[in-house]
């Protein structure tokens, strides 16, 4: 019964992992300004979920790339060399096509090049599902973990890269693990307390409050939203998985840090993306809750 549990659950992180990539590629952008709605080329997304859900991969980009990222706009034609009324803006890094390799001419070969990587996240979705299989089991709480972990490695992918956590993401986050949970203690079998888990979202959404109140520049408040949600989740299993968990995440990330002063790629006033900390340090908690219930 575990080993389908954990290909079922592995399964389920395939399928929604694969639709991750789109979705963090628009919401990949700085604060104020709006989602994105094209790919690099500039052709609009369309498609399932009004082009939110789907490949990071253009099926108009079939189209020569340059070194660079370089594209051709949405009314060039495939081998067309732009003249210079067509040189637009200087490519953004998610524009060539990934690990694409330029030709002797110095131009990648034509295809549908992505625009945003596509295998780390779905991989990582679904290795975080079988793992709290795994340490779950059969539990009524795992549905809701299985369910929040594509948005939580959504939320990682989307903060590596803009420093950000979209209020899209993290609200309804806060509020579906809430729900959800308090529906699965109503079920036999569930190993959590939802009253300890309300408790527990809002001492740990507390008290990233706090120190984003002692210090604005070293604590988002995206931070403080998304605490609510990995607070009620680990709170489900007490308070020593939530103190754990929350613990957890200040530790990797305080380890993270540190390796890149040693490395000499940041220095001590450098901004980290503290986001995939938090929830890596909550997956650690969920799975010592799991296991020891």
């Amino acid at each position: 019964m575990d080993a389908t549990l954990i290909a079922v659950a592995g399964f389920w992180g395939a399928a929604t992992g694969l639709l991750l990539p789109r979705a963090a590629y628009r919401f990949s952008v700085e604060p104020e300004e709006p989602w994105r709605d094209a790919c690099p080329a500039g052709h609009a997304l369309t498609g399932r979920g009004r082009g939110w859900i789907g490949p990071a991969v253009c099926a108009r980009c079939a189209v020569p790339v340059r070194p660079g990222g370089t594209a051709p706009g949405p009314g060039a034609e495939a081998g067309a060399e732009p003249g210079p009324e067509a040189a637009g803006p200087e490519p953004g890094p998610e524009a060539a096509p990934a690990g694409a390799e330029p030709g002797p001419s110095g131009v990648v070969p034509a295809g549908r090049p992505r625009y945003a990587p596509g295998v780390l996240a779905p991989a990582v979705t679904v290795l975080v599902c079988a793992l709290l299989a795994w340490a779950v089991g059969p539990r009524p709480e795992l549905a809701v973990w299985l369910a929040a972990t594509p948005v939580a490695v959504l939320l990682c992918v989307v903060d590596r890269r803009v420093h950000r956590l979209p209020d899209a993401l993290t609200l309804p986050l806060a509020a579906a693990v809430t729900l959800l949970l308090g529906g699965a203690a109503l079920l036999p079998g569930h190993t959590g307390s939802w009253s300890t888990a309300l408790l527990g979202g809002v001492a740990l959404g507390g008290f990233y409050f706090l120190l984003f109140l002692i210090n604005p520049d070293g604590m988002g408040f995206g931070d403080v939203k998304l605490a609510l949600a990995l607070g009620v989740a680990l709170g489900w299993y007490g308070w020593a998985v939530l103190c754990t968990g929350g613990f957890a995440g200040f530790l990797f990330g305080a380890v993270y840090g540190l390796g890149l002063l040693l490395l000499r790629r940041a220095g001590r006033k450098t901004g980290i993306p503290f986001g995939p900390f938090m929830i890596a340090g909550a997956l650690l908690g969920l799975v010592l809750g799991g296991l020891s219930a």
